[in-house]
């Protein structure tokens, strides 16, 4: 009767890590390849430092708005809904941005094109929108960025084009109805690249210094109570002497982990903190899939992986 129980317990054992194990969240990595024409890649982790691209790193979703047709810098949240909402860059001189919907990061809902920007005299671009949702207030914002002709002339450069950014964003309670467009974030500086996460009551903002003369190109830190704002001046760069962008977040146990794109070597890389203020190069530590280009970490569910794996 003993070794009955010994056994039974076993199993139980083992049922309950198999149910604990099926329960677990993976980590997901939604990105773009080349120059965003053949759409959206996804990639996953078990660790968030090897990753293993989906589908045999083909599309789960070709572009199919504005005249460019592209998907660069996907960003994508699970929503309060339960729905995955996805926003991206559809063009380089563009005034909108695309946005779809989807249950399973499989079927997506029509894809449409949001002119975030057409009220803006001006606007040259509409570049890498992101989607962090407020519980608070039960609100999403769409935030990326934008050069308007004439305006911050004071940070302007004659280089790269003239391109001088800052960062914008509209609300939305539904993703059907969206509020007036509105300044986010001037630091001072051009600044593109905004992502934003909430952690202990702050919201944080990790940016790129796009500064061109003298030259930043790197990744700093501005902080805010609330989601738009006021943030904070932007910290000290968290990253090296080599030039990042692309900045995407997540906290792994208490430590945040940081990918960005080291876009001049051809490779990404990744820091680590618990406190958000001293931090340590994992770059040697990663593996991503090949030609991995801008984009953002969630976590999905076990179940939603192996909905995946089988694309």
């Amino acid at each position: 009767m003993k070794k009955i129980y010994i056994l039974l317990a076993a199993v139980i054992f083992c049922a309950s890590n198999l149910l604990a194990q099926s329960n677990n969240e993976v980590y997901l990595f939604a990105y773009f390849k080349n120059n965003g024409k053949d759409g959206l890649h996804l990639a996953y982790s078990k660790n968030a430092y090897q990753w293993t691209a989906l589908k045999n790193d083909s599309s789960f979703l070709k572009p199919t708005v504005s005249k460019d047709q592209l998907m660069r810098d996907p960003c994508i949240i699970r929503g309060a809904d339960g729905l995955f909402h996805m926003v991206w860059t559809v063009s380089w001189k563009d005034k909108g941005i695309g946005y779809a919907s989807s249950k399973d990061l499989i079927h997506w809902s029509e894809q449409q094109f949001l002119p975030v920007m057409a009220k803006q005299e001006g606007t040259r671009n509409t570049w890498a929108p992101e989607i962090t949702y407020d519980k608070t207030t039960k609100t999403y914002i769409i935030y990326w960025a934008s050069t308007l002709t004439g305006k911050f002339n004071e940070t302007a450069s004659s280089l790269e084009d003239g391109y001088n950014h800052r960062i914008y964003f509209v609300s939305t309670k539904d993703f059907k109805t969206y509020s007036e467009t509105k300044l986010l974030y001037e630091p001072g500086f051009n600044v593109i690249d905004a992502t934003i996460v909430k952690d202990k009551g702050k919201f944080i903002m990790f940016l790129k210094d796009e500064t061109r003369e003298p030259a930043q190109k790197n990744i700093k830190i501005a902080t805010a109570d609330n989601l738009t704002g006021p943030y904070s001046e932007a910290s000290q760069a968290i990253t090296g002497k080599y030039w990042a962008e692309g900045p995407t977040a997540i906290k792994v146990g208490n430590e945040w982990l940081v990918y960005f794109d080291k876009y001049r070597d051809h490779q990404y890389g990744a820091i680590l903190s618990s406190n958000l203020k001293n931090w340590t190069d994992v770059s040697d530590k990663i593996l991503l899939p090949k030609g991995l280009r801008h984009g953002t970490i969630l976590t999905i569910k076990q179940k939603e992986l192996e909905k995946l794996l089988k694309q």
